[in-house]
């Protein structure tokens, strides 16, 4: 008997609502399938991590299309809640409507939407813009409409603590929540003491972002967690520490003609195929075939 699981979105509100989680970026299906393996609750698909896999920055260049294959594919690896990042939403409010139903069809939890105008830029740079409370609280009516099931998670990111002050992002983020957002992403945080304050001041479920070499300091999920965080984004953790790795390889390839000095540091193909199930589509192959 198939057992009918609840949906995503569902699944990735029980697990913050049990204690605070961290939701590492899976910056392809197989991160997602070690990151469950694990023992992670959810994943998170960055769109700093999808542009700069492509060999793009972070300023708006993929489409809409680009973001939810990759979602889907993500999704359909791991029965892990998948959240994702949406940038500005592809659009105006309109153009969040088909976002929404987009990924929601792709099989993820949540995405969450963000005030910069077009073209954005990572949160922790500077020359961001932001578009006026009322067009993206529009734009948060819009997705919370577009929506079929009512758990599919729709957060608020704002972007004003980088661009005007803390205290007009205090302010987009209750202009956000009365336009139906489920939570809150105060984007660029200067230091502990902000992210404490902000908590008091909106006291729903918050999002913080321990992105490396940015403008917010590096808080561990227990602290984020008293202050009122629920979701811990590490969106390019895993990606980081890969591409460093991937360049040591082939410099060593390069210069010696071999890659026999980092086959010790590198995943085997037992490894590999543990992860992937290959023994299981094996069997699942001889029994189709009697």
């Amino acid at each position: 008997m198939n057992v009918q699981l609840p949906s995503p979105g569902k699944r990735l509100r029980d697990a913050w609502a049990g204690a605070p989680i961290a939701i590492p970026g899976a910056f392809n299906p197989l991160v997602a399938k070690l990151a469950e393996r694990i023992g992670f609750q959810a994943v998170y698909l960055s769109g700093g991590a999808l542009s700069a896999g492509n060999g793009v920055p972070d300023i708006g260049l993929l489409t809409l299309t680009e973001f939810v294959q990759h979602a889907q594919l993500t999704a359909h690896a791991t029965s892990l809640p998948v959240l994702c990042d949406a940038d500005t939403g592809f659009g105006e409010s309109l153009n969040v409507e088909r976002t929404v139903r987009l990924f929601e069809a792709a099989g993820v939890a949540g995405i969450h939407l963000e005030d910069q105008e077009m073209p954005k830029r990572c949160g922790h740079l500077s020359g961001k813009s932001i578009v006026t409370p009322e067009v993206m609280a529009a734009k948060i009516r819009a997705a919370v409409a577009a929506r079929r099931d009512p758990d599919f998670v729709i957060i608020a990111r704002t972007d004003a603590r980088g661009v005007t002050n803390f205290d007009d992002a205090v302010s987009r983020a209750k202009l956000y929540l009365d336009a139906g957002a489920d939570a809150i992403f105060p984007e660029a945080m200067q230091d502990a003491g902000e992210f404490a304050r902000f908590a008091k001041a909106v006291p729903c479920p918050l999002l913080a972002n321990m992105t490396e070499f940015g403008k917010s300091p590096l808080i561990d999920v227990e602290t984020l967690g008293r202050m009122g965080y629920r979701m811990i984004l590490f969106p390019l953790t895993a990606f980081r520490a890969a591409m460093k790795a991937a360049e040591a390889t082939l410099l060593d390839v390069f210069k010696n003609g071999t890659q026999m000095n980092s086959v010790p540091t590198m995943q085997t193909r037992a490894e590999l195929y543990d992860v992937l199930g290959y023994a299981e589509y094996e069997e699942r192959d001889r029994t189709y075939f009697g």
